[in-house]
């Protein structure tokens, strides 16, 4: 009876999983996107906000996970997402390559406080344009961020190594400020030699002693 039951529910929901891929299609052709694409990219964007939410929710941030990343389904980024999806890198980059500047990043940096490119300002002191220290709520959720974006691109060739590597690879050009940078780099470090559970055990435990760091 049990086999038969699940038979029964897995032809649903082949049923199901058909019905939202022709939706899917004739709503892509509707925008004239290419159907591909456009499942592609947004089947990325929900993998991706599905992993954060998970990373948030084991650090005791589950509204930051939830409210991740939103600005990618409006107009100004789903576009240039799906037209310039590849799949095993974010589509800014083929955005880049086009015309030299990323119209969606920019939209998209300026909207989302987990980035630190979000948060420079100009110095009265300096009198110039400098990074701006970031709120501890927002690091961590940066740091869930790249976990995830590491497990999405990488899929199952992922190791908690990855991103540390990535972080790494692009510290000589990174505009961050030094106290954001060492924190962010000190918890995918710690990611990359002791794994995930014990990491996450240690953000719990911090957040509930420190508002700063």
């Amino acid at each position: 009876m049990a086999v038969k039951c699940e038979i029964k529910r897995s032809k649903v929901n082949n049923k199901a999983n058909s019905s939202i891929c022709k939706l899917l299609d004739r709503l892509a052709q509707k925008v004239s996107f290419d159907p591909a694409c456009f499942k592609g990219h947004l089947f990325t964007i929900l993998k991706h906000k599905r992993l954060v939410f998970i990373h948030c929710l084991k650090i005791g941030m589950p509204v930051r996970g939830l409210l991740h990343d939103l600005s990618k389904f409006s107009p100004a980024e789903f576009y240039y997402g799906v037209k310039y999806y590849k799949g095993d890198k974010s589509p800014n980059e083929g955005e880049r390559e086009a015309y030299g500047y990323s119209n969606a990043w920019m939209h998209h940096k300026g909207r989302n406080r987990h980035h630190f490119e979000y948060w420079t300002d100009y110095n009265l002191k300096d009198r110039c344009v400098k990074p701006v220290k970031m709120p501890l709520k927002y690091v961590l959720e940066m740091f869930c961020d790249r976990v995830a974006a590491s497990k999405t691109y990488n899929r199952e060739k992922y190791t908690d190594k990855d991103p540390i590597t990535y972080f790494m690879q692009r510290k000589p050009h990174r505009f961050i400020h030094p106290e954001t940078e060492a924190f962010l780099e000190k918890l995918l470090k710690m990611l990359s030699m002791v794994g995930e559970e014990k990491t996450f055990a240690f953000i719990r435990k911090y957040r509930k002693h420190h508002t700063d760091y």
